[in-house]
């Protein structure tokens, strides 16, 4: 009798923690660390912090999220509040994978595609920021990044006074040498990085959507706001009409989860390109936003789409 009791009781104490924390604490901790919830930021001490939703608030939600986690090589200007007179410069990847730099032209740049793992991106990229602009400020230069978490202070939304973002998709990363006088020594490092870099490029006609080329497939990778359980059921309404195909020889097949959101994804026929998507994809968003009105009874077969489409996603962070 007193074992029964205990393994109910654990089991009431893990069931309070999965409703209290929304995170299983055998699952895997949804910062990206690899290690077990309970392990990492589920831990006494083990994260002060995690924010699931790190760049809600700021002006390109979605495509700050496309850059951290589905974009090689993509810039994005800033404008920081009390350092407009510095040219700041926010990276999918920087050279070195570096978290910052102060460069000597008296730029500033910031990567987003570094794992510090203290919990909250946006407050991470913030500090970096920082101490590269104070670095600017005092006629210095050089790599700045975190080894310890960065507290209380302010977040990328405390910062940033843009309304609006101006992405920019690179072929390659030449940009990493764009306010450099002296390039030489620097080809076969730049020959490598743009060897990685697959061909990507957003659309113009919707936010947040990106074509890439990975040599053997073609794919459609949009980020989107929407919540994730109205945009599971719109995107369940639509496959059930058909309606989910972006151009004919398409397949819609499946979803990632990063910071928050989830981008759905499309495999398309080699020879696609960016430009043919253009036109569908703005058929596409006017019927999803058709779809996301509907507030009707799901039938039998939406429910069954539904469940297919939430076990087709796959978690990044």
């Amino acid at each position: 009798m007193a074992k029964k009791s205990r393994v109910k009781s654990r089991q009431s104490a893990q069931s309070s923690a999965v409703a209290e924390g929304g995170i299983s604490p055998r699952a895997a901790c949804p910062c990206g660390s690899g290690k077990r919830y309970k392990a990492c930021h589920g831990a006494p001490g083990g994260g002060a912090v995690f924010v699931a939703r790190p760049f809600e608030g700021l002006p390109g939600e979605c495509d700050l999220v496309a850059l951290r986690e589905l974009v090689p090589s993509a810039t994005v200007p800033l404008t920081i509040k009390g350092y407009d007179d510095v040219p700041v410069l926010l990276g999918s990847l920087l050279p070195l994978a570096a978290p910052a730099m102060a460069r000597d032209s008296g730029q500033v740049w910031a990567g987003l595609q570094v794992q510090h793992n203290y919990g909250d991106v946006s407050r991470e990229v913030a500090a970096v920021l920082l101490d590269a602009l104070a670095k600017v400020k005092a006629g210095e230069s050089g790599i700045v990044g975190l080894t310890a978490a960065p507290g209380d202070g302010p977040r990328l939304q405390d910062l940033v006074t843009d309304d609006a973002l101006t992405i920019t998709v690179h072929e390659g990363f030449d940009w990493w040498i764009g306010d450099v006088e002296d390039k030489s020594g620097m080809e076969h490092a730049l020959e490598h990085a743009n060897e990685a870099a697959m061909p990507t490029a957003r659309l113009s006609s919707v936010e947040a959507a990106y074509w890439t080329d990975t040599g053997t497939k073609e794919h459609l990778r949009w980020v989107m706001p929407e919540a994730e359980e109205d945009l599971l059921t719109a995107l369940a309404r639509l496959h059930v009409s058909g309606a989910d195909v972006i151009v004919p020889g398409a397949r819609f097949v499946g979803m990632f989860r990063a910071h928050g959101l989830l981008a759905p994804v499309w495999d398309l026929p080699v020879g696609t390109g960016a430009e043919a998507l253009e036109e569908p994809a703005v058929a596409f968003k006017a019927a999803l936003d058709e779809a996301l009105a509907d507030t009707s009874d799901l039938t039998a077969e939406v429910r069954s789409a539904r469940a297919g489409l939430a076990n087709r996603q796959v978690t990044i962070r």
